[in-house]
């Protein structure tokens, strides 16, 4: 299990770094090119390199290092978040995101999220979704996080859906994706449909480009997370799951990240190809904060 709280961590970064010259930009199936890529020219994240990651790693690094050192609670996560935003080191922030530390806290007043559907909150459904051996406390603690800057009802119900897609999945649990459906359907009815939706389009055979134009791919958590799922649904060599969500258009750096995190999750380490890992920003870094997520795991499950 400890290949795959790595792989997970790894293939999250690996699948961000991938998306984050094509975010904003449109589908490009059919001039797709296999490894990281520098932004164009006038892109927001033209300041960063091939193989760098964006705000969704930086966020899922965050949180995983505030509940490996054992400080985690909402009010740290805040404090942590804006003290890397007001230092503008955020990459190409979520709105969502920029709106909340932008915002001055009121004493004695709880800091609260905006009302927003955007799929800023996904990444840090990933250390919750790993780090609890019991789902459900997983699922409520990332909620509460999630909570911090995005107050969405279908907000919480991706970031719960999200962290039941890993738990299952790092559990070998038969079915993961249908276990994250039946989470979806029950937490936001619309948010259940459109992955059930996606679900079908993907076993009927659908071409991808077709799909993802039904789909949609805007930046909120109703069209980003049924297509990663489509994406997860259809493709099983690692390299073509990565290079298909780098290039879907739109949030391909969140895709890209809901993937490689599925990826790593599902056959650990290993799997991951070797260049992409070598290219990767903080390798070190970030696996041995899977070691250290393993082992706040391994501890809770012996409490249990």
């Amino acid at each position: 299990m400890l290949k795959k709280f790595k792989g997970c961590l790894l293939g999250a970064a690996i699948g961000d770094a991938l998306g984050m010259p094509n975010e904003s930009t449109s589908p490009n199936l059919k001039k797709m090119k296999y490894g990281y890529r520098r932004p164009y020219k006038n892109h927001p994240n033209k300041g960063l390199n091939p193989g760098q990651y964006t705000d969704d790693t930086q966020l899922m690094i965050l949180v995983a290092t505030l509940l490996a050192d054992g400080k985690y609670n909402e009010e740290r996560y805040f404090a942590a978040l804006s003290e890397l935003y007001d230092r503008g080191k955020l990459r190409f922030p979520d709105g969502s995101v920029s709106s909340v530390c932008e915002h001055p806290v009121k004493e004695n007043v709880p800091q609260k999220g905006v009302k927003s559907t955007t799929s800023g909150c996904l990444p840090i459904a990933i250390p919750f979704g790993l780090a609890f051996p019991d789902m459900n406390e997983g699922c409520e603690r990332a909620v509460r996080a999630c909570n911090v800057t995005h107050t969405h009802p279908a907000a919480h119900a991706a970031v719960s859906t999200f962290a039941t897609l890993l738990y299952h999945t790092i559990h070998d649990t038969p079915d993961p994706l249908e276990r994250a459906l039946d989470k979806a359907q029950v937490e936001d009815e619309v948010l259940g449909g459109k992955i059930k939706n996606a679900l079908i389009l993907e076993k009927e055979g659908m071409e991808t480009e077709t799909a993802l134009l039904k789909i949609g791919n805007d930046v909120s958590v109703f069209q980003t997370l049924p297509i990663a799922i489509f994406l997860i649904n259809r493709y099983s060599k690692p390299s073509d799951l990565l290079t298909v969500a780098a290039n879907a258009g739109g949030n391909t750096d969140t895709i890209g990240l809901i993937c490689g995190a599925y990826l790593g999750a599902a056959k650990g380490i290993d799997a991951l190809p070797a260049d992409l890992l070598e290219g990767i920003e903080d390798r070190q870094r970030i696996e041995l904060l899977g070691q250290r997520l393993y082992t706040l795991y391994s501890h809770k499950l012996e409490q249990m």
